[in-house]
């Protein structure tokens, strides 16, 4: 197999929903994907859509080798229907000592095995999404994305107090904790905000800030 562990390439282990989804847009965006799975049926229905893609064994480092996986710095295990598997190949891979790893995990025990393995990205897809859209039913985001740290990124309308007067002159950050840090006008594509930026009712906002102050600003409309 020719060798694509260059900068801008990604090994896939596990093309089930979430990894076959995930390796599909990593290659839409002009990235090298090496997918690997298990099943020929599975292989077969991603020949020609990745740059490479291989039955193999991921439990075996030796076959891991083989694929040159050692050589990637970037790896996903997307491996959720065998948990068995999913621990061995990450083991595998933390052996390379190389690959930067993102694993899948299907339930809390799951990720917390991978956490104790020392993955330094355990990617929970059900549970991310459902408070995700919980943040979206209950309150007035459009958008809502929420990093480990407790710090949040919110899309939403400029409340009533924000409206026409310069973003320098509404003490939002004072009073409510927040930047807002890009707006959107109608029918125009975002931009960064600025102290003299005037804010208006039928525009969108991305608001930064810690989680609880981006909810509780993101409601005041």
């Amino acid at each position: 197999m020719e060798r694509i562990a260059e900068a801008n390439s990604v090994v896939v282990i596990g093309l089930g929903r979430f990894g076959g989804a995930l390796a599909l847009e990593l290659a839409a965006a002009g990235t090298e994907v090496l997918g690997i799975d298990n099943d020929e049926d599975i292989v077969q229905s991603f020949n020609g859509r990745l740059t490479h893609v291989v039955r193999a064994d991921s439990t075996k480092e030796e076959v891991l080798r083989q694929l040159s996986v050692h050589d990637f710095d970037r790896a996903v295990v997307g491996i959720g229907s065998d948990l068995e598997a999913s621990i061995l190949t990450t083991s595998a891979l933390l052996r390379f000592n190389k690959p930067t790893i993102w694993a899948k995990a299907v339930s809390a025990a799951h990720g917390q095995i991978l956490e104790q393995l020392g993955v330094e990205h355990v990617i929970r897809p059900e549970q991310d999404m459902g408070r995700r859209v919980a943040h979206l039913v209950r309150g007035a985001m459009l958008d809502y994305v929420e990093f480990e740290d407790g710090f949040a990124m919110v899309k939403t309308r400029p409340p009533k107090e924000a409206l026409g007067k310069a973003l320098g002159d509404t003490g939002i950050r004072a009073r409510h904790h927040v930047t807002v840090v890009a707006v959107k006008r109608q029918d125009r594509d975002w931009d960064y905000t600025t102290t003299q930026t005037v804010l208006h009712e039928d525009d969108e906002i991305i608001v930064a800030g810690a989680t609880a102050a981006a909810e509780r600003f993101a409601a005041l409309l």
